[in-house]
């Protein structure tokens, strides 16, 4: 049972990452050069009409990374143990996603080569800790509740 509770947790984090992704390439309707809800099929396409844009990768690394803080609080709430390591799997996942993009499609500057490194692994294990300060909090509070009513 925890295996598919952990299965839903980690696709449901990636569904919530791409998702604000999605609607941060969505900002600038500049960026945009295709028809569907999300880039990811016209992905090169885009790529090629944004080379020398450089904000458009600022704002791919800006909400990658807020993406991936989501994502992890998401997944740290589905998953019932090792919830800061379940969401760095997410920023795991979304890095080995952004190399594979890199190394497929020649468009990117090197700043956002670099910075990929530097956004996905920090924030997914901000958005595991958030969760799991919550859940500290939580069980501080019932038992000062339990103790309270004794």
């Amino acid at each position: 049972m925890n295996f598919l509770r952990n299965t839903i947790g980690v696709l449901a984090g990636l569904a919530v990452a791409a998702l604000i992704i999605t609607f941060g390439i969505k900002i600038d309707s500049d960026w945009i050069t295709y028809k569907e809800f999300a880039p990811f099929k016209h992905w090169e396409r885009l790529l090629q009409s944004v080379q020398k844009k450089d904000s458009f990768f600022i704002a791919l690394l800006f909400f990658g990374g807020i993406g991936v803080t989501f994502g992890g609080v998401v997944t740290a709430i589905i998953v019932k143990y090792a919830k800061v390591a379940y969401a760095i799997l997410i920023g795991f996942i979304m890095l080995f996603i952004a190399m594979l993009d890199i190394i497929i499609y020649p468009y990117h500057p090197v700043f956002y080569k670099i910075s990929i490194f530097l956004i996905f692994f920090p924030f997914s294990w901000i958005g595991g800790k958030i969760t799991e300060v919550i859940y500290e909090r939580r069980k501080k509070r019932l038992k000062q509740a339990q103790k309270n009513l004794k």
